[in-house]
C-alpha cells in the first residue's frame, strides 16, 4: 500500500474516480497486495470526512503514509527494505511463471458450415441440432 499511495493519485469515497484517482486498498492491489478489507475502506472515507468522491488531502496522504509506517516498524524485528525485497522477488517469480496469453478468435459462418461438412456422421445422427445450427449461423 505505501508504494500503491506514493505512486498512484488517491481518492476518498469511492474505489475510484473517473479521472483516474484510486483508493488507498486498489493501489496496494495493484501493487501487490492482494486483501479487501472493507473496514479499511469504511475507516479511511469516516478519517477523510468524505461525502463524495474526491481527492486525498497532502495532510490525510501524509498520516496514511506514516500510520503504515509506524505499523511496519511496530512488527517485531521488522526489516522494511528486506520485506520490499522479498516483495518484489515474488512480482518477478509471478510474471515469470506467468501462462502465455490465450488469443482465441469466433469462427466465421462460412467457416462453421465446412466444418460440420467435414462431419456427415455426427450431423446425421442429430438431425435437430444441425437444422438448429444452420438456422443459428446463418444470421449476419
Amino acid at each position: 500500500m505505501l508504494e500503491g499511495i506514493r505512486t498512484a493519485p488517491i481518492v476518498a469515497g469511492a474505489y475510484t474516480d473517473n479521472r483516474g484517482g484510486i483508493c488507498p486498498m486498489l493501489a496496494a492491489h495493484r501493487h501487490g497486495g492482494r486483501t479487501s478489507f472493507i473496514s479499511f475502506a469504511r475507516a479511511w472515507d469516516a478519517f477523510a470526512r468524505a461525502r463524495r468522491v474526491r481527492r486525498a488531502t497532502r495532510r490525510e496522504l501524509r498520516t496514511l503514509e506514516h500510520l503504515l509506517e509506524a505499523s511496519l516498524a511496530a512488527g517485531p524485528e521488522t526489516d522494511l527494505a528486506a520485506a520490499i525485497a522479498e516483495h518484489r522477488a515474488a512480482l518477478d517469480r509471478r510474471a515469470a511463471d506467468a501462462p502465455p496469453e490465450i488469443v482465441a478468435r469466433r469462427l466465421r459462418p462460412g467457416r462453421v458450415r465446412l466444418l460440420r461438412a467435414a462431419q456427415p456422421e455426427a450431423d446425421a445422427r442429430t438431425p435437430s441440432l444441425r437444422r438448429a445450427n444452420v438456422s443459428s449461423s446463418s444470421r449476419p
